[in-house]
């Protein structure tokens, strides 16, 4: 249903989206506009592959939000169709997982068509390009574990994007498909 994904060097599509938690309204990027680059996650609460990750998506987070990275899950999935992936629900989850970064509703799901997201977990890392806007450096994976795999959960993917772009230099690591549950569109 996602119209079509974004290509390498693409700027961050711009959004308006609440946080259920907070009642905030968040803009992408004028509220991230300090950051070296944004890492924008395509999460759900119900998903076994986003459940797997989660408490290791939240260190990772935690420990990049300290480098200057700016993070921001959303949730696309319909509420028609899967209500635990509603709101409410959403903020007991950043509650509950301690998430630092906002976890966004996107009801009519512009957002995942704009980014071409497909699947929960999916991954968009931006990099802060010399015109100052936020360019698409990394798409992919979270890692290579999956539920039941007994591969451990490292990061490994999406933190040699993020050390990359902090460091200055390009992204090298090869960029997988996400695995996942695919994003539940509207009937």
């Amino acid at each position: 249903m996602a119209s079509n994904t974004l290509s390498m060097g693409s700027v961050a599509p711009p959004f308006k989206l609440p946080e259920p938690l907070t009642g905030k309204i968040w803009s992408v990027p004028q509220d991230f506009e300090g950051a070296a680059s944004l890492l924008v996650m395509f999460l759900c609460n119900h998903c076994p592959y986003v459940v797997h990750l989660k408490a290791d998506i939240v260190k990772l987070t935690n420990e990049y939000l300290e480098k200057g990275v700016a993070a921001v899950a959303v949730s696309s999935n319909s509420v028609k169709t899967y209500p635990e992936d509603g709101p409410e629900y959403m903020a007991e989850d950043a509650k509950q997982y301690g998430y630092k970064f906002p976890y966004l509703y996107d009801e009519t799901q512009d957002v995942a068509k704009a980014y071409g997201a497909v699947c929960t977990p999916e991954f968009f890392v931006f990099k802060k390009g010399s015109s100052g806007l936020f360019e698409l450096e990394y798409h992919g994976r979270f890692d290579d574990s999956r539920p039941r795999s007994n591969t451990p959960i490292t990061g490994r993917d999406i933190r040699a994007a993020l050390d990359a772009i902090l460091s200055g230099k390009p992204v090298t690591t090869y960029q997988y498909n996400s695995v996942g549950c695919g994003i539940k569109w509207h009937p």
